[in-house]
């Protein structure tokens, strides 16, 4: 797709604010009207698709793409997204702990548990760790009170949490990230094993490079959180 526009900007409408490329809306790719619930939301949107020169690339346009992802998919399938993402929760990252050594074990407990005691104060979850990777169940009562929070969200910002989630295999972290925790720390506490191996070991260059991916759709996702809920989110920065 080439550039065809002169402008982008928001507009608000009926149903939300929408944005022109000077005087078309735009639709997502399975051609649903583009509407979103906030006016910082629909700027950042514009601001993205002004900022592309002659030929459109989607792959620096994480505000598009997850509003597209929120009205063609999440919005249709919210209940399979939620259950999918809740179910983090029983597997969850923080919750499987190392046997060794020592400082590996000592690591996990003090950037790890901090989050697990944040989650049974605000959250009212408390998740119980466990040594080894063998599964074991966490209590349902926990469960179904963090199903239940992750059901409570809207389209956008369940596309916004999915990733948050996905990309840290924490559903804790998830949370975190959208209760105010700055996301260099939250991303970081998501990093601490493969972090440790790499001290151990050396940095591969493939897995770095891999990992600045990710961090990097990370703090979009925590960027479109915010611009779902309606606060501000600078265009340069994540959060």
């Amino acid at each position: 797709m080439k550039r065809f526009w002169t402008e982008a900007r928001s507009e608000k409408t009926e149903e939300g604010w929408r944005v022109l490329l000077d005087d078309r809306p735009i639709r997502t790719p399975a051609k649903a009207p583009l509407i979103v619930p906030h006016a910082a939301f629909a700027d950042a949107i514009a601001a993205e698709w002004d900022k592309q020169e002659e030929a459109i690339d989607p792959s620096v346009m994480p505000v598009t793409r997850s509003a597209n992802a929120a009205i063609d998919k999440v919005r249709h399938q919210h209940a399979e997204v939620a259950d999918m993402l809740a179910a983090y929760g029983d597997s969850d990252l923080l919750c499987y702990r190392a046997e060794t050594p020592a400082d590996l074990v000592a690591r996990q407990a003090a950037i790890w548990d901090p989050y697990l005691d944040w989650a049974a104060d605000a959250l009212a979850a408390r998740l119980q760790p466990r040594t080894g990777i063998m599964h074991a169940a966490q209590d349902p009562a926990t469960l179904a009170r963090l199903r239940e929070k992750v059901h409570a969200m809207d389209a956008f910002g369940l596309a916004a949490f999915h990733d948050l989630v996905s990309l840290t295999g924490s559903l804790v972290l998830g949370f975190a990230a959208t209760h105010g925790f700055a996301p260099e720390p939250v991303w970081a506490a998501s990093r601490l094993d493969e972090d440790y191996q790499a001290e151990l070991w050396g940095e591969d260059e493939e897995a770095a490079e891999m990992a600045a991916h990710k961090r990097a759709a990370f703090l979009d996702a925590g960027r479109v959180w915010r611009l779902s809920r309606g606060q501000a989110a600078d265009i340069d920065r994540p959060w």
